[in-house]
């Protein structure tokens, strides 16, 4: 039984700020002129452009300044609890309005024909949580089954699509909303950290929804029908990609050496998916790196000698979001559904890394609508929230 991908919904928070800004603010933040010649150094390799935030305001001395002065007139770093106190009214307000537009984007799928909610988020606790708020207000059957899954990382938004499609296959009437929603930019921290300053410069807030039922979509209606999944683990990088929660958000420990580590490993991980489904590397069109960071997409694409066209949807998703965490993988695969210059259907190989190492891949053909005017409209990646 085939289980398809009917739509895929993105949206940002309505704040952008432009990477170059975001590198002055850092290095004004910091007393060290070593730390700050690292930090311009950091966000001028970055890749990135612009990055949104749910932080309206961060250090304005304004009301609700995500970082105050305190009474000797130092900047003051918000407790966890403040932080997830921000992530609890915000996520609420972003996952309604995504899970909205998803559902509306969808001939022939109403809300009250979902049946499974499945939300993955690392950035925040709260309960009642998303995956409530999703059925509660938007009026969805009190009796959709709900599943959360919490503190992956990167990698999150595999298992929540695999769990859809498993739901989708054992029961051919299951209509699956799933939600990656993530607010990296709470976890800001202000300290001489390598590993902070390199997370300080690549992670921004996101949030992307898809829609997974086993009914075929119609002809002009984009969409990705699932292929195999694969998980893989590179413990030699058990330590150079991990996060704890402490009293200032999540303390991140993420090493220069990560995408070194992922590039001399990637070919080994991805040769059993391909081997599993009977295809060869040069069977995939497009290849949907998760963009965890310019290196990253720079030492994939090399080590499975990728043409330069193949990760460009990466590339761009970076350059205009920053690392969005869970999120940032479906940005790059609506990316990919939507290019008008691509063929009709074609293999594309996903990709997402995270805490361990952990490397989540999935295959997945791409259907897209049989109008190339279609196409073109859908260009735009994401939605701001007004």
């Amino acid at each position: 039984m085939s289980v398809w991908i009917h739509h895929i919904e993105t949206i940002t928070p309505e704040n952008v700020y432009a990477q170059d800004y975001a590198s002055v603010k850092m290095q004004e933040w910091v007393e060290d002129e070593r730390l700050a010649r690292m930090i311009r150094v950091l966000y001028k390799k970055s890749g990135i452009d612009t990055r949104y935030s749910v932080i309206r305001s961060f250090d304005d001395n304004l009301q609700g300044d995500f970082l105050p002065r305190d009474t000797s007139g130092k900047r003051r770093e918000l407790t966890t609890a403040e932080r997830n106190a921000i992530y609890t009214r915000e996520s609420r307000r972003l996952a309604v309005e995504l899970g909205r537009r998803a559902l509306a984007a969808v001939p022939g799928i109403a809300g009250q024909e979902i049946t499974h909610v499945v939300t993955a988020s690392c950035t925040g606790f709260s309960n009642p949580g998303i995956d409530y708020h999703l059925v509660n207000d938007l009026g969805l059957p009190a009796q959709v089954e709900r599943y959360n899954l919490g503190f992956m990382g990167c990698y999150a938004a595999f298992p929540a699509l695999r769990m859809a499609r498993q739901f989708c296959a054992a029961n051919p009437a299951a209509v699956v909303l799933v939600l990656c929603l993530e607010l990296c930019t709470l976890h800001l921290q202000l300290n001489d950290r390598e590993d902070t300053m390199l997370a300080n410069s690549l992670f921004s807030d996101g949030a992307a929804a898809a829609i997974v039922s086993a009914r075929e979509p119609a002809a002009d209606c984009a969409s990705y029908r699932f292929g195999d999944f694969r998980s893989a683990l590179i413990t030699d990088g058990i330590g150079d990609m991990a996060w704890t929660v402490g009293d200032f958000g999540f303390d991140i420990a993420l090493s220069s050496y990560v995408p070194s580590i992922i590039g001399a490993n990637i070919e080994s991980a991805v040769a059993p998916l391909l081997a599993g489904a009977g295809v060869s590397r040069a069977d995939i069109g497009h290849w949907a790196v998760h963009p965890g960071g310019k290196a990253i997409v720079d030492k994939v694409a090399a080590s499975l000698d990728l043409a330069a066209p193949q990760v460009v949807p990466s590339r761009e998703v970076l350059r205009r979001f920053g690392n969005m965490s869970s999120a940032t993988v479906l940005f790059v695969l609506r990316d990919i559904l939507h290019l008008a210059s691509a063929p009709p259907s074609e293999q594309v190989c996903a990709m997402a890394f995270g805490p361990g190492l952990t490397v989540e891949m999935g295959l997945l053909e791409a259907h897209r609508a049989a109008s190339a005017a279609q196409r073109d409209s859908r260009t735009v990646l994401t939605a701001t929230v007004e």
